[in-house]
């Protein structure tokens, strides 16, 4: 029988689409940028320069979008956290009849499904709140500078790409 876990890569999903859009965003707006200047320069030193500040610029700019954008998402996921606690602490019995329905909209039987909400209650209920109730887990949690650095590094390694292609091929 294996024992070992099984891998699941879930827990990425936040920084690779950063990376992704990073990376696509670098390709696509350094290419503009280098054919422009190329097609309004006939020396190669004006091409390098812009390419350069068009990495650097868009490095910057995509680091500190995702940040903000990913804040938000925190920041929400905090609030809604906030309220959550607030209403178990108010009014316990409506919270865990709140539970139990949503048990029984996934399919348990209403016994059932009153009997694991209280037990997950007991156990840990802002957790069990965050994760059935807000669709909030350890996992998907949002995490604004990891995104951040994945969409700046990934928008750099995009944008050498096209910066590289016309300077290095002379060599």
């Amino acid at each position: 029988m294996n024992t070992k876990p099984e891998t699941h890569f879930i827990n990425r999903s936040g920084w690779l689409r950063a990376a992704v859009l990073g990376a696509n965003d670098g390709i696509l707006s350094t290419t503009s940028l280098v054919i422009g200047i190329a097609a309004a320069s006939d020396t190669r030193n004006p091409i390098v320069l812009a390419a350069v500040a068009g990495v650097v610029a868009g490095a910057l700019s995509m680091a500190a979008g995702e940040y903000v954008s990913v804040s938000s998402q925190s920041d929400i996921e905090h609030a809604g956290l906030e309220r959550e606690r607030k209403e178990l602490e108010e009014m316990p019995e409506a919270e865990l009849q709140e539970l139990t329905e949503i048990y029984i909209v996934k399919g348990l039987e209403p016994e059932l499904a009153h009997q694991v909400a209280i037990q997950l209650t007991h156990h840990n209920a802002l957790k069990t709140h965050a994760h059935d109730e807000l669709g909030i887990n350890e996992m998907t949690q949002a995490k604004p500078f990891q995104a951040a650095m994945a969409s700046a590094i990934a928008f750099i390694a995009g944008g050498i790409l096209p910066s590289c292609r016309g300077y290095c091929s002379s060599y």
